[in-house]
């Protein structure tokens, strides 16, 4: 039964990640998680030692196999991650407390603890608050209460003119618009995931990841190891996905713009400048140049601190301090990364 009950809650969690909370709730043959009838959720995001996550989770189950209005899964990918999704009261933002009281209190009570919390948003951008949980954790572990909220600030794709965006992200995605669903998901949770997590969480070979990546990097020429390759990418893919704006359809027939055209913009600039703000005078220098010459090593911290000529616990202390400055998550494959390079890259460009 705890097998079974473990898989659904997956099921449910992966179907609201793809933005499909109907699919979800087709996924229950008995008993409707309660937290499918919210209209928005928040995600705390446990570290903790793998061996606990069963536990926890067992503690705090029902006789339905869900954790009363909430929903406690074990990260598919992190092992020592337990994502807990938590609904939120319709008329405010208040957070039902069934989870996060006691979640909050373990976290107190053990220093092997720390807990990132996103912020409320609707089911279906559950992968939103996914990503915020994350940065927000990565922050947490390095602040004396173990305990982070995630700050918002708005997603550069949707800041870009949109038509003109849109014209560059279907150009730039022209050559996989035909290749199979399996290796676009593969790709999409590539951009966000070690290779051998997205094989985890697709039940799949490691070489079989390798194998779908490998056909989009020749599609595209690019790299995937690459962080600047990757961060268009997930940058064009996040274009793709946004609608497009009415009464403007004489911008279709215009040419495409190139990438850099649209992080010239003055709204591109305003952004990285916000993002870049917290690493400005009064930082550590070294942080800065650290984070620059990490980029350019691809995002190895042994190649990164050989360039630099440092230690590479050095490097590392680097990229905490910046994890606690830019409230991202840099250390694991994700957004944080990829607002890191555009960043870069715009204020390199600014006048």
């Amino acid at each position: 039964y705890q097998q079974v009950a473990s898989r659904l809650r997956l099921a449910v969690f992966m179907a609201l990640m793809a933005g499909e909370p109907t699919l979800a709730r087709r996924m229950t043959a008995g008993a409707l998680p309660p937290l499918l009838d919210a209209e928005r959720l928040c995600i705390h995001l446990l570290r903790c030692p793998p061996a606990d996550r069963g536990r926890l989770i067992a503690a705090y189950e029902d006789a339905s196999g869900y954790h009363g209005r909430g929903l406690m899964v074990r990260c598919p990918v992190y092992d020592h991650h337990l994502i807990c999704l938590v609904p939120v009261d319709r008329d405010d933002d208040h957070v039902d407390g069934g989870l996060v009281v006691p979640l909050r209190a373990l976290v107190r009570d053990d220093p092997r603890y720390a807990l990132g919390i996103g912020a409320p948003v609707p089911l279906p951008a559950t992968a939103r608050a996914y990503d915020q949980a994350r940065h927000a954790l990565a922050v947490a572990c390095h602040t004396p209460e173990r305990i982070a909220r995630y700050h918002d600030q708005p997603p550069l794709a949707g800041l870009l003119p949109r038509q003109q965006a849109l014209a560059w992200a279907h150009a730039f995605l022209e050559p996989i618009r035909t290749a199979p669903r399996l290796t676009l998901d593969i790709t999409s949770l590539a951009l966000n995931f070690p290779r051998a997590g997205v094989a985890r969480l697709l039940d799949i070979s490691r070489n079989t990841v390798t194998a779908h990546l490998r056909r989009v990097q020749d599609a595209l020429g690019l790299s995937l190891q690459d962080p600047r390759s990757r961060a268009e990418l997930a940058l064009a893919l996040a274009v793709n996905d946004l609608p497009p704006l009415h009464g403007n359809a004489a911008a279709e027939h215009a040419p495409t713009p190139s990438v850099d055209s649209l992080l010239s913009t003055e709204a591109a600039t305003t952004w990285a400048h916000a993002f870049l703000q917290p690493l400005g005078p009064g930082t550590d220098r070294a942080v800065h140049q650290t984070l620059r010459a990490w980029i350019q090593a691809g995002t190895d911290a042994q190649r990164t601190a050989h360039n630099l000529g440092i230690s590479r616990t050095t490097v590392r202390a680097h990229l905490r301090a910046a994890e606690q400055l830019l409230k991202r998550s840099l250390q694991t494959p994700g957004p944080g990364t990829h607002e890191l390079v555009h960043a870069l890259r715009i204020a390199d460009r600014a006048p």
